[in-house]
């Protein structure tokens, strides 16, 4: 199999028929069928289904597809980190950044990465951390922030910060303590993620020992529904500070400490050994984690920070 092969198969694809995948790669399109039919004569399986109307893929197609674009993406961080060696970081970094992560850390990172790696242009993606995990692994990303450090197969994270969750309420309502304890949160209708969210599963295993059934009004997955839906009285909620400190500011939310060492969650910095990296996303590992302590040391994010300690993989 050979790369030329595989760009061949990516430009039928992306082309929809061989006639203008062969004007668009600028080969002649009976060489381009001999090519595609060579390939999948090695592979022992049909890729493409041929039609007058162009070709589609075959359910075997759309698999090979996947990987056929992660080794060209792959080839092409190669030879760009080649290219670049000793030279100033640049080029494209794909980050993710987990839902409550991203209020706080996306403007600080964006400012930082424009002021110290002009030549580094961010794509960031927010979504779930175990979404991020998997996009991480698979070459989507580059750079990702992911809640816990547990060691796991082709990852090396560097621990960031561990953050305390609050307990979040409308600020039209009672005023709160600093801090309340788990059984009084309990007696709190609350608007939370679902049980796949990564927040959900930290609530509910620091209430597993205590044998209390939390009265969950409502599931949201989206975090800016949860604000508004808990500014509007919906119900309270529990989030990491640093995603509500602006609401927070401007009066719209008011927040407590909750007296338990289980509500809090572990943030780190995550890339994939597997996979080559790049001067720029192997820049962009280091200035996330230096923005995050930065933050944490002035205080504008909440946490105590984890900065330079050892990676774990």
């Amino acid at each position: 199999m050979e790369l030329r092969q595989l760009r061949y198969f990516l430009g039928v694809c992306e082309a929809g028929s061989f006639l203008k995948a062969s004007a668009r790669l600028h080969i002649a399109q009976p060489a381009l069928g001999q090519q595609m039919s060579a390939l999948e004569d090695e592979l022992g399986v049909r890729l493409l289904l041929r039609s007058s109307k162009g070709v589609t893929l075959t359910s075997a197609g759309k698999t090979f597809l996947e990987h056929a674009r992660l080794v060209l993406a792959d080839v092409e961080r190669a030879s760009l980190a080649v290219r670049e060696a000793g030279s100033v970081p640049s080029g494209n970094v794909a980050i993710g950044l987990p839902a409550t992560v991203a209020p706080g850390a996306t403007l600080p990172i964006l400012l930082a990465c424009r002021e110290r790696l002009p030549q580094v242009r961010l794509k960031i993606v927010e979504a779930y951390s175990d979404f991020l995990k998997e996009w991480l692994q698979s070459g989507r990303l580059d750079v990702a922030i992911l809640f816990g450090d547990k060691p796991e197969s082709g990852l090396t994270k560097r621990e960031l910060l561990d953050e305390q969750l609050v307990f979040v309420t409308s600020a039209s309502a009672t005023a709160l303590p600093k801090k309340l304890s788990l059984q009084r949160v309990a007696q709190w209708p609350l608007v939370l993620p679902s049980s796949e969210h990564g927040l959900r599963r930290i609530i509910e295993g620091a209430y597993a020992p205590l044998g209390l059934k939390l009265d969950v009004v409502a599931e949201i997955d989206s975090l800016s529904s949860v604000k508004k839906a808990t500014e509007a009285g919906i119900g309270s909620t529990i989030l990491p500070l640093v995603s509500v400190a602006e609401e927070i500011a401007a009066g719209k939310l008011q927040a407590s400490r909750i007296a338990s060492d289980l509500m809090s969650d572990r943030l780190v910095c995550a890339t994939n050994v597997t996979r080559p990296s790049t001067p720029a996303s192997s820049a962009v590992f280091a200035l996330v984690q230096e923005v995050i302590h930065e933050m944490v040391a002035s205080k504008s994010w909440p946490g105590h920070s984890m900065f330079n300690r050892p990676a774990r993989s």
